[in-house]
């Protein structure tokens, strides 16, 4: 099962001419989970290999203008292309009820189904293979941070063992290594752990959205294969980013180390900074870090088959030529 992120948008609250302002895409299979949607998204999804699809989950970080703002554009989108039996869910802290309130009189009548989650703190929504758990952070307004985790898989099937018990090919196998006892022709019944090695674990993304450094963004990021952090300033600005309820590059890289995650990814930079200089900041503390750009992609392979990896330019049409390096100059926060 195909695990990534696509980096749709990595400014902080204003866009530059090469960083869009925040939207992230996880893809798990034929999934696409979509976490924020700032300014200009689905132009950003229309720019890359991935185009706009109709996506069924939205999941929105917090109510800061720079993670919502092009969502009422994409739900417009939606109904104008004939958009009519394809339901879509909104997920969001405690709030997101009274925004669509808001912007109601903006999207009219949507031709689709539409619907709002509201999300605490602490609940998790189970999709069968993995969940998403919702975490709190540090950004003095409602504010989750979320987490896919994957559930643990079943252990290698051992083909020797399996031969040796009179296992025959087949789909008695097939449902060994789904977890289930089979019966055979001799009456004798084999059970998984006579055949499976020990569990593997699954996978586990998480996105802090915007936070100062929080010991809850510690505990959810715990062993993390990716913890995408927000590091809107450098040191420099520390008293600034404590100030806004932000981190800085340092920040970000202590929370990482500390939750022993395997990627930092950083993202919602201001456009002051050039990435280069905060991924240097942050391997003084933590040395496998990253500055994702826009269209840029994190593959998650299952821990077993190597670590997280960052393709440069994955989403990336091969005729939009080159990312042009980073915006720097302004103020951003």
């Amino acid at each position: 099962m195909d695990l990534d992120l696509v980096f749709l948008g990595t400014s902080a609250s204003m866009p530059t001419a090469q960083r869009a302002p925040a939207a992230i895409l996880i893809r798990r299979g034929g999934e696409r989970l979509l976490f924020d949607c700032a300014e200009g998204t689905q132009r950003q999804l229309q720019r890359s290999t991935v185009g706009l699809p109709d996506l069924e989950e939205i999941f929105l970080t917090h109510f800061h203008a720079d993670h919502y703002l092009g969502l009422p554009g994409m739900l417009k989108t939606f109904a104008l292309r004939g958009r009519d039996e394809v339901a879509l869910t909104v997920y969001g802290p405690p709030g997101l009820k009274d925004l669509f309130s808001k912007l109601r009189p903006f999207l009219g009548r949507l031709p689709y189904p539409l619907t709002t989650v509201e999300l605490a703190p602490g609940e998790t929504l189970e999709r069968g293979e993995y969940a998403i758990e919702t975490f709190a952070v540090a950004h003095g307004v409602a504010a989750v941070g979320y987490a896919l985790v994957e559930h643990e898989r079943p252990g290698r099937f051992d083909v020797a063992a399996a031969d040796a018990l009179g296992v025959p090919a087949g789909p008695e196998r097939g449902r060994l290594q789904g977890g289930e006892p089979v019966s055979l022709a001799d009456g004798r019944v084999v059970t998984p752990d006579s055949v499976l090695g020990p569990a593997r674990p699954g996978r586990k993304v998480v996105l802090s959205g915007d936070t100062a450094p929080s010991p809850a963004v510690i505990r959810a990021a715990h062993r993390a294969d990716v913890l995408v952090h927000e590091a809107t300033f450098g040191a420099e600005e520390t008293e600034r980013a404590r100030e806004t309820q932000h981190a800085t590059a340092v920040d970000a890289a202590e929370v990482a180390k500390l939750a022993q995650a395997r990627l930092l990814a950083l993202t919602h930079l201001s456009t002051r900074y050039f990435g280069p200089d905060l991924e240097r900041e942050a391997r003084e503390v933590f040395a496998e870090t990253v500055v994702p750009r826009d269209f840029d992609v994190i593959e998650v392979p299952f821990p077993e088959r190597g670590p997280p990896q960052l393709v440069k330019g994955g989403a990336r049409p091969v005729s939009s030529g080159g990312d042009g390096g980073d915006g720097a100059g302004g103020t951003g926060g």
